[in-house]
């Protein structure tokens, strides 16, 4: 019986992305206002460092699991993930690319997205452009994972400088997230997914 090839983990910025971009997905009252952006710009050389750094550390729980080592964790910081965010978006051209939502639709051109963690809470801003305006949303929330799945709890939402109730979105987030749940799978070596003392912690089974 010929062995099946083993699935390549999925790379942690694209749990990440895949989760904060379906927050956008819904039908809310927009305000255009550019809010304080959430974090500090890199230099280009802050940048290819962070970024090397965050591969360095992705590989390290890639050859944990491959030597068959359990309990091996990674923190990342938020200038870490930022940097690969804008690697990624670099390999693919730096054009911002419109995401389908459904049959003859497709939610607006979403740029790469800032992201900063306090506490336990990742705060993401993304920029979006609508009927030719760029609209700027600021979601804050806690990451997690269950049922090897990734989950996002949110604790803020704004539009532009507008706070819109956490009530009014969560409904909504979640169906959205039941909706894409496999986007949102976790490698099956990775056990907890979580904000923590400002890093965020991918850790192995």
């Amino acid at each position: 019986m010929p062995l099946e090839e083993p699935k390549k983990p999925v790379p942690v910025r694209r749990i990440i992305s895949s989760i904060v971009l379906i927050v956008l997905i819904g039908g809310f009252t927009l305000a255009v206002k550019k809010p304080a952006p959430v974090a500090v710009p890199q230099s280009p050389t802050a940048r290819t460092q962070q970024a090397q750094s965050f591969e360095a550390k992705v590989s390290q729980l890639e050859q944990a699991q491959a030597e068959g080592r359990a309990g091996a964790e990674i923190r990342l910081t938020a200038d870490e993930i930022q940097a690969a965010f804008a690697q990624t978006a670099a390999a693919n051209g730096s054009q911002p690319a419109a995401m389908p939502v459904s049959a003859g639709e497709s939610m607006p051109a979403i740029e790469a997205p800032q992201v900063s963690f306090a506490g336990d809470t990742v705060t993401g801003q993304f920029v979006t452009v609508m009927s030719g305006k760029k609209v700027y949303v600021t979601v804050n929330g806690r990451l997690g994972a269950k049922d090897g799945y990734a989950t996002f709890e949110p604790t803020g939402f704004k539009v532009g400088d507008l706070i819109i109730p956490v009530s009014l979105v969560n409904n909504a987030l979640q169906k959205k997230l039941t909706e894409e749940r496999e986007k949102l799978k976790l490698p099956e070596y990775i056990s907890d997914l979580r904000v923590e003392n400002g890093e965020l912690v991918v850790k192995q089974k």
